[in-house]
């Protein structure tokens, strides 16, 4: 099995990790979850992140195949359209991001101009389906629980899992958002788990567990079945789901969900503008 070259970029403010996987026979890559930097309390976005990202493509030569997200973020705005303007690529994501369009249309209120078929996208991925980076083979897992469209990119032996799986020591997704589930997520690390052993994770966030002194995001399918702190040493589901629904309880929601939803299910774009050219974010009171 070919091994990607894999080259992390760690998003400090949203502590996310997006990924360029090159294939080491050519030129040709993948950008996984990239960032468009936001400010919540001026309205004004950045593009520090994904400009880091575009000036390694741009260095090594790289030739980019695909833009892919592995589900609707709701913690960061993904800068997909604006690295496809300057370094091209086919944006891609789970077809089931029909169902999470469905859901936030109607609870931001998007009226019937906003199309709910996944149309934003170039690809809708489904369970199953391969596509080619270079010589690299990649391998479409649907693996829903946190989100519903939420997917597992297998590029070579290279497993990028977004937020289905952290590292070890800090556990697995929540699963409280609309369209969430535990005993979901349960069956979807399952699937995970069930790849080779040396195959490599890459998580799409780190937190930095209590205890350990760098940021960290990648690990292995026999690390996190030895070692994850939620499900590893064959946790069963019902402990699984007991876990994961009291701790989701406790947790506050995500600080940019709300633009990153609005943006992210439009792929990246931000919504339309109006007669004057300006541009709003909508804040559904009491909605979420």
């Amino acid at each position: 099995m070919i091994k990607p070259d894999v080259k992390g970029f760690f998003d400090t403010a949203t502590f996310t990790v997006s990924y360029v996987v090159k294939d080491p026979g050519s030129t040709a890559c993948a950008i996984v979850d990239s960032v468009l930097d936001f400010d919540y309390s001026s309205g004004r976005t950045d593009t520090k992140s994904a400009d880091e990202v575009i000036a390694y493509i741009k260095d090594q030569g790289l030739d980019v195949k695909w833009i892919l997200e592995s589900h609707v973020h709701a913690d960061h705005l993904s800068a997909a359209p604006y690295i496809q303007e300057r370094v091209g690529g086919k944006i891609g994501i789970g077809g089931q991001i029909q169902v999470v369009q469905e859901t936030f249309g109607k609870i931001f209120n998007e009226g019937t101009e906003f199309q709910r078929d996944g149309s934003q996208f170039d690809k809708l991925f489904e369970e199953g389906d391969t596509f080619e980076v270079g010589a690299l083979q990649g391998r479409v897992l649907h693996t829903p629980g946190h989100t519903p469209a939420c997917l597992t990119y297998l590029i070579g032996d290279a497993a990028f899992v977004g937020d289905t799986l952290f590292m070890p020591d800090f556990g697995t997704a929540r699963c409280d958002f609309p369209g969430g589930s535990a005993e979901t997520l349960y069956n979807s690390i399952q699937k995970i788990l069930a790849l080779p052993d040396e195959t490599r994770i890459f998580v799409g966030h780190d937190y930095k567990a209590p205890g350990r002194d760098e940021f960290a995001w990648e690990t292995s399918v026999a690390e996190e079945k030895a070692r994850n702190i939620h499900i590893g040493g064959g946790k069963s589901q019902v402990d699984f789901v007991k876990m994961r629904s009291e701790r989701d309880a406790t947790l506050a929601m995500p600080k940019l969900i709300i633009p990153s939803l609005q943006v992210n299910m439009r792929a990246g774009q931000m919504p339309p503008a109006d007669d004057e050219g300006k541009t709003y974010l909508k804040v559904p009171v009491n909605g979420l």
